[in-house]
């Protein structure tokens, strides 16, 4: 059996963890895990916050990180697929930030195995931000004088301006994006009253049909792996309904798309619940508009079950109780490139 469950079915893992629900869930930490090789600083955080601002990163100087996971709102674009350079569109859409620290894997397919991974792979997609490899991204940022102060001061030596430094204050910053303190973390922690008759019946409902076999952990997706080792699971497991042809569910093939293996045909990285009311449209083709349909595709499609109205209202009530407090976000100052165009 692979420790990292990426090929067991849903109903057979299901059978493991379904005894587990009880403690499916925990309170979202108020601090997510820190690798050793990048610890945080404040001079990091901010250098990192101004990276992920700025779009002349990009080859037209038009798209930056925040583009498509806007922390001034859910860290999400709010589109079906994301808009790039010159107006090209992605193939799905973009998951949030919010939280993202917490999760062992990134993207859907779960194709980087960190933060730092994640935050390069956007640069030199052709379709994303579009420049044409890793150092040209490097001698962009060494044209603009106040990066080269900041990055000498923060990763100290002659020549900090490197990939992997842009790599480690880009991840650095996306770990202060932490929402804690939603309803349902209050309620977990002991006040009952904290979620609403609505939002306790649809956790208990969620619990009971074996939402928790996949959706569990403090960030409600999967349980605590160490980084770069996914959980993830097949979608759809139940391919025989209507929802699967109207919502084009498989035309992309998920993971396997990226390692070509066939046993990851439609395995997919379990994406975290937390401010899921915030994150329309849904799944990894932003074909579902409103939450209460996405609750009823994924019973269908994932658990083979047919939700009455009254259950999906109370799941949905429940969904709503895990939007957290969100750290406010300013904008930065961006280091200036004084008397032209640093884009061509």
């Amino acid at each position: 059996m692979k420790t990292h469950l990426t090929l067991l079915p849903s109903l057979l893992i299901a059978l493991f963890i379904a005894p587990l629900t009880s403690e499916a869930s925990a309170p979202l930490p108020k601090k997510p895990p820190i690798p050793k090789d990048n610890p945080m600083t404040p001079l990091k955080v901010e250098l990192g916050k101004q990276l992920y601002f700025d779009p002349r990163l990009s080859k037209t100087g038009t798209v930056s990180c925040n583009s498509c996971h806007n922390v001034m709102s859910a860290g999400v674009d709010n589109t079906a697929v994301s808009t790039g350079i010159l107006g090209l569109k992605g193939g799905r859409n973009s998951p949030t930030v919010w939280n993202a620290a917490f999760l062992s894997t990134q993207f859907w397919d779960g194709r980087a195995k960190s933060l730092e991974e994640q935050a390069i792979g956007p640069l030199v997609n052709p379709v994303e931000m579009g420049m044409p490899n890793h150092d040209a991204v490097v001698a962009r940022i060494k044209e603009i004088p106040g990066y080269v102060a900041q990055f000498k001061k923060v990763f100290k030596g002659e020549d900090s301006v490197t990939i992997d430094n842009f790599a480690k204050a880009v991840a650095a910053y996306e770990r202060t994006l932490i929402t804690p303190n939603a309803s349902f973390d209050k309620f977990i922690k002991g006040r009952k009253r904290a979620l609403s008759d609505a939002a306790q019946a649809g956790w208990k409902t969620f619990q009971e049909v074996g939402c928790t076999s996949c959706h569990q952990g403090a960030a409600f997706a999967g349980p605590d792996l160490p980084e770069g080792q996914g959980f993830f699971m097949k979608f759809p497991t139940f391919a025989d309904n209507s929802y699967v042809k109207t919502y084009k569910l498989m035309d992309d093939t998920g993971r396997h798309d990226a390692t070509k293996n066939e046993a990851d045909k439609h395995m997919w990285r379990v994406p975290t619940l937390r401010n899921i009311a915030l994150t329309a449209p849904y799944f990894h083709n932003g074909s579902v508009k409103t939450l209460d349909e996405a609750v009823r595709v994924m019973a269908k499609t994932q658990l083979n079950r047919d939700l009455n109205e009254d259950e999906v209202t109370n799941v949905v009530a429940f969904l709503n109780s895990l939007t957290g407090q969100f750290p406010k976000q300013t904008m930065p100052r961006l280091p200036d490139y004084p008397n032209g165009s640093i884009v061509d």
